[in-house]
């Protein structure tokens, strides 16, 4: 029987395969691969087969509204009247609002565009006997493994 995990590379991997040699698992039987995680920048435009969640025109909308409710109060008083003005005020929020987001997203939030969450980054097979499978399983997830699989 085949037993896979995945473990971030930590103390608790090399934790792990050290109490599973002690517990009787050959180190010929006990196989370590390190993945190679994806290294280039998120993409910051969404396209229309991928999305990260990310919205730029979340404070563009909300601006765009409030402007185009000031712009059309004001625009009882001004020449173009308030139409005019409202759609006017509405372009000049969106735009605003789409800048200081492309602004946080490039600048402030840079680092935070990176994959969130926690990335395997060894995958661990074990070849044992069925009998063992379970002190296996066992020992694996109290080392924080982040999945297990078993294959007969």
């Amino acid at each position: 029987m085949q037993l896979f995990s995945t473990f971030e590379t930590t103390s608790y991997l090399e934790m792990a395969i050290s109490t599973l040699e002690k517990r009787g698992i050959p180190k010929e039987d006990i196989f370590a691969v390190p993945l190679d995680n994806k290294q280039e920048d998120r993409k910051l435009f969404d396209t229309l087969h991928r999305s990260d969640g990310t919205s730029l025109i979340d404070i563009g909308m909300g601006l765009a509204t409030a402007f185009a409710v000031i712009g059309g109060s004001i625009g009882f008083k001004l020449a173009w009247g308030p139409i005019y003005w409202g759609l006017i005020g509405a372009f000049a929020g969106f735009v605003l609002g789409f800048v200081i987001r492309l602004f946080l997203e490039l600048v402030i939030m840079k680092k935070k565009r990176l994959l969130k969450g926690k990335h395997s980054e060894v995958i661990l097979i074990i070849d044992c006997a069925e009998s063992q499978a379970e002190l296996v399983e066992e020992i694996l997830w109290s080392h924080f493994a982040l999945g297990i699989a078993k294959v007969k």
